[in-house]
């Protein structure tokens, strides 16, 4: 229901452009240059109308630019009049409703959420958060999904339940390895983990969250007093920013690297994959976390884990990876210890692993287990002097994978794929194999969430296909022969709009880590592509079209013109990969002028197709009715089936080979170029 609603007003749009090209043949160039730049210009506004007017308020001002649009476009005074009146309506409702009293999410995640349990919320582009009250207790909500406490003590004088709350949880064996040490906390939300390596006794703790929300808001602004200056104390310093990106550019080494259950099921819980990941569980960000380590520095990172493992079993197995591309193979099961919150059930434990740079010492070991026996409810899953207890618990899985020394080989026989993840597919919450993908259930453990995303991505590309045989391609072909003449250039609108999406999706999930978070690679990625290619788009029919618009002539470049596209994605796929991590620690303000100049160029060559082909269709002798709304209606329904398309392609084969089918699908079009009368 909610994809059939919010596909209207993309039906009446596609409907309104396309009878306005087939109605403006003669400036299909400039009315396509306007129209990406338009687009251009909403993915530059929306990150600061989300920051400034939340979500539900961006989608009411969009509505007012639509009412603009049909005052611009009205004939007659009485038309433009209601079409100025409907844009102001929508325009002061959208500023009336800043607060949400008006229009508001009120059901999230299948769930209704009464605005009587919210004390506080606010909309960027990150995400939403909201401060609820549970018993007594203050939560940041994160996306109506991931939470994170709010403790209310001076970490220095801790109240004795909150002390017992602190080091029964399972990452506080970090803290009993460390207690004086220099934490890197990546993900903190309200602080609980920078309470605990106060209260162990550290006397310094970086903390690098990605919300300013969070920060600014909430710890620092209206919940400070309750957090007691928690982000304000001398020993603490916070930074907003994307913590992988933080961590690349930091000059500093830690005895401690920490992420405890930094998630991103918000969006992958809706297929919406290129918008979730985020690159922190990947092998080169742990390559990156030990470089940054001091020679007897640990990561602690805490995943959720089930009876049958596979969350925390798959950050065992990037770190081992990382671990043997350092030059550590031998002695590699000595480099662990993992710690669960309490038996491994079906519901899922937070699950601590401890991946240590150099070898873990039996004092080490012994320590952890004396902390363990003060806190009964804690479990050892793995210590490397300790193995036969571990095992003999019931954790063979853990046991098998360190002692197996290669995570690959092990994944093949596991019943999960917990291989490691790269940044050329950087899928780390999606663990189901092929064969499990339809058998995704509820009672399969709290992570079923994440991957009944594919299930939904599967979902939709089946109803997409479906979609485009019964309102495109049967009507078609009831025709008759009218429409075969004009199949060859309906192929050439597909395979551009094939191409176009492919690559557009692959770079986006290429910028996110280069830019620090999937919304600013989805605005900064759009941007640039839709503003070049409109560019592209306007200056077409002066590069492409010969003199006195000879066909040979305009055919022949517009051939070369997509061979030229095919080759510049070839060097972009072998350059674009190491160029963006050795620029990730650079200033963002010049991240920004980086991705201009790598993106523009590429965008300019690929905005010339679409409106060349259409030129060239309008002024075939063998065009049949309706042949330029067919071109844009094929070349559209492309587009919906290449997003979906690219990220079953991402998830199964990686990044790389979504570019390449890219540039295959413009190879494919060279063949079915449109070819146009003399003038």
């Amino acid at each position: 229901v909610i994809y059939l609603v919010s596909a209207v007003p993309f039906f009446l749009t596609g409907l309104f452009l396309s009878v306005l090209f087939a109605r403006r043949t003669e400036g299909i160039a400039q009315l396509y240059a306007f129209d990406l730049t338009g687009a251009a210009l909403a993915c530059l506004a929306v990150v600061p109308l989300l920051n400034t007017m939340g979500a539900p308020n961006a989608i009411v001002l969009a509505a007012a630019a639509m009412a603009a649009a049909a005052a611009l476009w009205a004939e007659g005074s009485g038309y433009r009049v209601l079409g100025v009146s409907v844009a102001v309506l929508f325009a002061a409702l959208g500023i009336a409703n800043r607060s949400g009293k008006f229009i508001d999410i009120v059901y999230a995640k299948g769930m209704f959420r009464d605005p009587a349990w919210v004390l506080y919320a606010r909309w960027n582009a990150i995400s939403r958060i909201e401060v609820n009250e549970q018993g007594g207790a203050k939560v940041i909500v994160i996306d109506a999904d991931a939470s994170t406490y709010i403790m209310s003590d001076d970490p220095k004088h801790l109240r004795p339940e909150s002390r017992q709350n602190l080091f029964s949880a399972a990452p506080s064996a970090a803290n009993v390895l460390r207690p004086n040490g220099n934490y890197a906390i990546i993900g903190p939300g309200g602080g609980v983990d920078v309470m605990r390596a106060i209260a162990s006794g550290n006397s310094t703790v970086t903390g690098i969250e990605i919300n300013p929300i969070i920060v600014n808001n909430v710890m620092r602004g209206r919940f400070s007093d309750f957090a007691q200056h928690l982000y304000d104390r001398p020993d603490v310093h916070i930074h907003v920013s994307d913590g992988r990106s933080w961590v690349r550019s930091s000059q500093d080494r830690f005895d401690v690297l920490q992420m405890t259950l930094v998630d991103t099921w918000a969006s992958t819980a809706a297929g919406a994959f290129a918008l979730s990941e985020n690159n922190l569980y990947t092998l080169e960000a742990f390559r990156e976390y030990f470089d940054h380590l001091k020679p007897d520095g640990f990561l602690a990172i805490t995943r959720w884990e089930f009876k049958q493992p596979r969350e925390a079993l798959r950050v065992v197995s990037v770190a081992m990876e990382a671990l043997r591309l350092s030059g550590i193979h031998d002695d590699l099961p000595s480099h662990f210890i993992i710690v669960s919150d309490g038996p491994l059930n079906t519901d899922g434990r937070p699950v601590t692993v401890l991946a240590k740079k150099s070898a873990f010492t039996p004092a080490e070991e012994q320590a952890v287990l004396a902390h363990l026996s003060r806190y009964p409810n804690l479990a050892l899953l793995y210590a490397p002097f300790s193995a036969d207890a571990a095992l003999a618990a019931g954790n063979q899985p853990f046991h098998d994978l360190i002692l197996s020394r290669d995570p690959w080989k092990f994944a093949r026989g596991y019943a999960y794929d917990v291989s490691p993840v790269t940044d050329n597919s950087p899928f780390f919450f999606f663990n189901l194999k092929p064969e499990q993908v339809w058998n995704t259930r509820s009672d399969q453990g709290i992570d079923w969430k994440v991957n009944v995303g594919l299930v939904i991505l599967g979902v939709v590309l089946v109803v997409s296909i479906l979609a485009v045989l019964l309102f495109l391609v049967l009507p078609l072909a009831l025709q008759g022969n009218s429409s075969l003449a004009n199949l060859p250039s309906l192929t050439y609108f597909i395979a551009i709009g094939l191409g176009y999406i492919l690559v557009e999706i692959a770079f986006i999930q290429r910028f996110v880590l280069f830019l620090g978070h999937p919304v600013y690679a989805l605005t900064v990625v759009i941007f640039l592509m839709l503003l070049s290619s409109g560019a592209g788009s306007f200056a077409s029919r002066r590069l492409l079209e010969g003199r006195n618009g000879e066909a040979s002539t305009a055919s022949l470049r517009t051939g070369l013109l997509l061979a030229a596209i095919v080759a510049a994605l070839a060097i972009y796929a072998g350059v674009l990969p190491p160029l963006l991590r050795t620029a990730v620690g650079a200033p963002f303000s010049l991240k920004l002028v980086l991705s201009a100049v790598l993106i523009a160029p590429l965008g300019f060559l690929m905005g010339m197709p679409f409106p060349t082909g259409l030129r060239a269709l309008s002024q075939s002798s063998q065009q049949g009715a309706g042949s330029i709304e067919w071109a844009w209606a094929m070349n559209a329904a492309s587009s919906v089936l290449g997003s979906v398309l690219a990220m079953v392609i991402a998830i199964q084969y990686g990044l790389t080979v979504t570019l390449a089918t890219g540039a295959f699908t413009y190879l494919a079009a060279v063949v079915f170029v449109p070819r146009q009368r003399r003038s």
